[in-house]
């Protein structure tokens, strides 16, 4: 992961660089989700496997299961309780679209206690009202991310109504 990830300029807050080099937990997080939601969608194993060599060398291999055993609760349960398809970008994108970014958020917000942005970004990603369980597992993934000190800027906390109001085209 050494190239720049790219974080889209139209999305949330105008603080947050339209570049910028990811920290550990964004690309745990965005990548983790990519690779998750892909592999659930293709029934390619092929993705998780890059998600396994992706958190095994950013965090031991004990640490890497149980925060993988974390990220596969939490992508299940946005796969099962969303209304529509949960798009995300091809393996080697080095941007992350409309959808991962809403990921990335959701843990922010779980990380630094902001539950009212927690919700709307979950609602926002599931577009359904059934988000307890989703919003359980992105805790869960968040405390574990915490525990392995990797922690989401709180500027990736967005306004999850500038996504929803927001053309879906401009995050890709």
């Amino acid at each position: 992961m050494t190239d720049e990830l790219r974080r889209p300029s139209s999305f949330g807050r105008s603080s947050i660089p339209s570049t910028c080099d990811p920290t550990p937990a964004e690309v745990l997080i965005g990548h983790g989700f990519r690779g998750w939601i892909s592999g659930y969608q293709t029934g390619d194993i092929s993705h998780w496997e890059r998600v396994w060599s992706l958190y095994s060398k950013i965090l031991k291999p004990a640490q890497a299961r149980a925060t993988i055993s974390a990220l596969s609760s939490w992508a299940k349960s946005v796969q099962a309780y969303s209304r529509r398809r949960i798009e995300v970008n091809d393996s080697e994108a080095i941007c992350f679209c409309r959808d991962e970014s809403l990921a990335i958020s959701m843990v922010a917000a779980s990380q630094h206690s902001t539950c009212p942005a927690l919700r709307a970004c979950a609602f926002a990603l599931i577009d359904s009202a059934m988000m307890e369980e989703v919003i359980d597992n992105t805790e869960t993934f968040a405390v574990t991310l915490r525990c392995q000190n990797k922690v989401v800027c709180p500027h990736w906390i967005v306004d999850a109504d500038v996504i929803c109001d927001s053309d879906p085209l401009l995050f890709h």
